[in-house]
């Protein structure tokens, strides 16, 4: 599974929840927050990953164009303290793709690991358990993104989607 087929699958499950999810930001932007993070966890199953949006601004709920587009988390093994493939080779790869941006250790204490990829538009936060995008996905982001899932976290299709296989 693809970091690109996962933010897909999420963008347009909260599209289709749209109205929904506008009408709760009216009674109760904490019910359309739990809402919202519902329909990702839900996409997440699927995947065998947690997965969560964040609004780190005051009022960026009420933006509901930009749901499953930005400030996502992906959570997928909770006890990892350490990368399966060299740390080394992740900076060089973001590197690679984010020629501009800021690549460092990050999170480097009691035998953890992490890797930080800083740029004026957006943030990544890459830790053996999980990926933390703070901004808005772009081309550069998806491309990482795909890459990481396929060579770092090794994601693979939930119970749901074995299941969907097979009885297809």
């Amino acid at each position: 599974m693809s970091f690109s087929q996962i933010s897909s699958t999420l963008q347009k499950e909260l599209k289709s929840s749209n109205p929904q999810i506008r009408f709760l930001l009216k009674k109760s932007p904490a019910l359309a927050f739990t809402t919202i993070n519902d329909i990702a966890t839900n996409i997440g199953r699927k995947y065998n990953i947690k997965l969560s949006l964040n609004f780190p601004e005051k009022g960026k709920i009420e933006d509901y164009e930009s749901y499953g587009t930005e400030n996502i988390g992906f959570v997928f093994q909770r006890d990892s303290k350490a990368f399966p493939i060299s740390r080394e080779l992740i900076k060089s790869k973001a590197s690679e793709i984010f020629s501009d941006a800021q690549i460092q250790d990050a999170y480097m204490y009691e035998g953890k690991e992490g890797v930080r990829v800083i740029d004026e538009d957006y943030r990544l936060d890459i830790l053996p358990a999980s990926l933390h995008i703070w901004g808005k996905i772009n081309d550069k982001i998806r491309n990482f993104g795909d890459w990481l899932l396929e060579n770092c976290y090794e994601v693979k299709p939930g119970v749901d989607d074995a299941f969907n296989e097979t009885n297809s």
